[in-house]
């Protein structure tokens, strides 16, 4: 089974910083593609940051760029997002996403976590 399971969110104040970890289980973890997505009330789920099987490959929504900072231990099969400078309006709820393609049939295989929590607020 795969299992993905973030972890970090909670309440800062804006200017504040948190780091959200994502922990990967029944993965072969360096052939996924990590995103970390985020969705506030009222929006659609948007996509933040990527990084390939490889760290040092990644790509940022222009939202974030500059704050925020993926990056990952295929050792330990996690996925962590570096959050600096948070605003308010970085209040959301934090989904990890892990995807992948086979090759052979060019099937795209996908799995979310459950999300966590964060608020900036003071």
């Amino acid at each position: 089974q795969v299992q993905l399971v973030e972890s970090g969110g909670g309440l800062v104040q804006p200017g504040g910083s948190l780091r959200l970890s994502c922990a990967a289980s029944g993965v072969t973890f360096s052939n996924y593609d990590m995103s970390w997505y985020r969705q506030a009330p009222g929006m659609e789920r948007w996509l933040l940051a990527s990084i390939i099987g490889a760290p040092g490959l990644t790509n940022y929504d222009d939202s974030v760029k500059g704050r925020f900072t993926i990056s990952r231990d295929n050792a330990k099969n996690m996925v962590y997002l570096q959050m600096n400078n948070l605003k308010p309006e970085d209040t959301a709820v934090y989904y990890c996403r892990a995807k992948t393609i086979d090759i052979e049939t060019m099937h795209e295989y996908e799995y979310w976590g459950q999300g966590t929590q964060v608020i900036v607020s003071s």
